[in-house]
C-alpha cells in the first residue's frame, strides 16, 4: 500500500492524487442506495448527508426533505453575481437501480478503481455527474460565485418515477425552485464517435413514460386438468403481442435536427439515407439512439403461480413503455387493442415527454464551454428514449436538459453502462467533465 500525505494508507489500484470529483463519486458508490421501486428502497439519507456536510464545507446552507422514512432529497441555492438573470436549476439523483453482484466482475457497492476507470452501481447513473457539481461548485466558490443564481438539488427515487423526489418536491415545496427557467442533470454532453470523428450529444428531449401491468384472470384449478381457461396462457399472449409489436418510426423535431447534424458530418444526403442507417453511423451510441425513432414496449416482470400443479386465476406482466411526447394515450389505447379485451391494463405510473429547443443562450453556453476543452467537437441535440427528473420541473415551467459533460474513449459503450453490468467511467472523463461544467456554471 502507498500512503497519502496525511499518512493514510491507499488501498492497491488506487493513486494518492486521484481527483476529487473520482474520490467522491467512490465514496457515494460505497452508500448503497438501490432503489427496487414500488416504494422498496435502501434509502439515500446517508448519501444526502454526505453530500450536505461536503457543501457545508463549502459555506452553503441545505435543506433536506424526506417524503418517506430514508428517502431524502436535498436542495440548496447559491447566489449569483446577477440577481437580474433568471436562477439554473442544476440537479442529480441519489438513488440507483439494483446490482446483482454475481454478474459483475467487481463488487457493484465497493467503487473499484480498475485499467483507468471507476467501476461500480452509479459510476454513470449518476453518482459521477453528484460529484462533478460539487466540485464544479467548489472550484466556483474558491474564486467567487457563479453568474446566476444556482438552485442545486439532489434528489430521491427517481429510479421509481421521482415520485418520492422530485415530484414530491415540485408538488409540496415550488417555492424551492422560485425564480428558476432552465435545469440541467443527466445522460447529456457525453461523446459519441460518429464515422470516426468524436461530436457531443446534447440531450434536449425525453420521450413519455408509462409504466403498465397487464392482468389476465382464469380458472384456479389442479394442474393436470385439460384447461382452456388458464390464466398464464392468456397473459403469455398478451405479453408475446406486446413485446413483438414493430411500432412505425416516427420523427420529432429533434430526432429530425439531429438527423440532419449526423448527415452533414458524414457528407450525405439525409433524404436519401433511412433514419436508422444514419444511427449506425454513431456506434456503440446507436443502441440508445434508435429507440428514439419509435414507441418501445418492453415486457420486463412476471408474477404467476404458486405451485407446479396449481393452475392460478390470476398473472401478471410489468411493461415498461416510452412513447413520443404527447402519444402516451393513444400509445396505452393501442396496447388494449393488441393484447384484447379479456386482458386487464392498469397504469402504474405515467410521465409527460420533453421536448425543448436546441437554441437559446444556455444551448451557445453548452456549445462554448464544451469547445474550450474539445475545440471544434460538434454538438447534437437528441431525444433520450429515457426519463429524468426534468419531468418533474416542467410541471414549473423549467425546460431541463441532459448535459453531464464527458468525453469517452470513441470504442466505449456508454449506453449500455446504463442499468448495465460493470457499470463504470473512466478517471480522466470525470475530471473533464469537472472542468466543463465549472466553466458552463461559472460563467452563464
Amino acid at each position: 500500500m502507498s500512503t497519502t500525505i496525511d499518512g493514510s494508507s491507499v488501498p492497491p489500484g488506487e493513486s494518492a492524487d486521484l481527483d476529487e470529483t473520482a474520490q467522491i463519486t467512490r465514496d457515494l458508490i460505497r452508500i448503497d442506495t438501490t432503489n427496487f421501486g414500488n416504494g422498496k428502497a435502501k434509502g439515500e439519507t446517508e448519501a444526502a448527508e454526505y453530500v450536505e456536510a461536503y457543501l457545508a464545507d463549502l459555506g452553503l446552507t441545505s435543506r433536506l426533505f424526506v417524503s418517506e422514512p430514508r428517502r431524502t432529497s436535498l436542495v440548496t441555492r447559491v447566489e449569483g453575481r446577477d440577481p437580474s438573470k433568471p436562477a439554473l436549476v442544476v440537479h442529480g439523483h441519489l438513488d440507483v437501480v439494483p446490482a446483482d453482484p454475481r454478474t459483475w466482475s467487481v463488487d457493484p457497492f465497493e467503487g473499484v478503481i480498475r485499467d483507468g476507470m471507476l467501476w461500480g452501481r452509479g459510476a454513470v447513473d449518476m453518482k459521477d455527474m453528484d460529484a462533478m457539481i460539487l466540485t464544479s461548485l467548489k472550484d466556483i466558490l474558491a474564486v467567487g460565485q457563479p453568474e446566476r443564481d444556482l438552485i442545486v438539488a439532489f434528489f430521491a427515487d427517481e429510479e421509481n418515477g421521482g415520485v418520492l423526489g422530485s415530484h414530491h418536491l415540485v408538488d409540496n415545496h415550488p417555492e424551492l425552485f422560485e425564480g428558476a427557467t432552465e435545469a440541467i442533470s443527466e445522460v447529456g454532453g457525453y461523446s459519441i464517435d460518429v464515422s470516426g470523428r468524436r461530436a457531443y450529444l446534447l440531450q434536449t428531449g425525453e420521450k413519455c413514460l408509462v409504466w403498465l401491468t397487464l392482468r389476465a384472470r382464469g380458472t384456479a384449478s389442479h394442474g393436470s386438468r385439460v384447461m382452456y381457461d388458464n390464466a398464464i396462457t392468456k397473459l403469455a399472449h398478451a405479453v408475446a403481442a406486446v413485446g413483438t409489436q414493430e411500432w412505425p418510426v416516427r420523427l420529432t423535431d429533434t430526432t429530425e435536427q439531429l438527423l440532419r447534424e449526423i448527415a452533414r458530418i458524414l457528407d450525405t444526403d439525409v433524404t436519401q439515407t433511412a433514419p436508422n442507417d444514419l444511427l449506425l453511423a454513431t456506434g456503440t451510441a446507436a443502441g440508445f439512439l434508435q429507440a428514439s425513432l419509435r414507441t418501445t414496449t418492453n415486457p420486463t416482470m412476471l408474477d404467476a403461480g404458486y405451485k407446479s400443479n396449481v393452475i392460478p386465476d390470476t398473472a401478471e406482466a410489468r411493461l415498461d413503455i416510452r412513447a413520443m411526447p404527447g402519444e402516451e394515450s393513444e400509445v396505452i389505447a393501442q396496447i388494449q387493442d393488441l393484447v384484447g379485451p379479456d386482458i386487464e391494463v392498469e397504469v402504474n405510473h405515467r410521465d409527460v415527454g420533453l421536448e425543448n429547443p436546441f437554441s437559446g443562450s444556455l444551448i451557445d453556453a453548452v456549445k462554448d464551454s464544451l469547445h474550450r476543452f474539445d475545440p471544434g467537437a460538434p454538438v447534437l441535440p437528441y431525444l433520450m428514449p429515457a426519463g429524468t427528473d426534468n419531468k418533474a420541473l416542467s410541471k414549473l415551467g423549467i425546460a431541463g436538459y441532459g448535459f453531464a459533460p464527458l468525453r469517452l474513449p470513441a470504442e466505449m459503450d456508454f449506453p449500455g453502462m446504463f442499468h448495465g453490468v460493470d457499470e463504470r467511467v473512466p478517471l480522466d472523463a470525470l475530471v473533464f467533465g469537472r472542468q466543463v461544467l465549472t466553466d458552463l456554471l461559472g460563467r452563464y
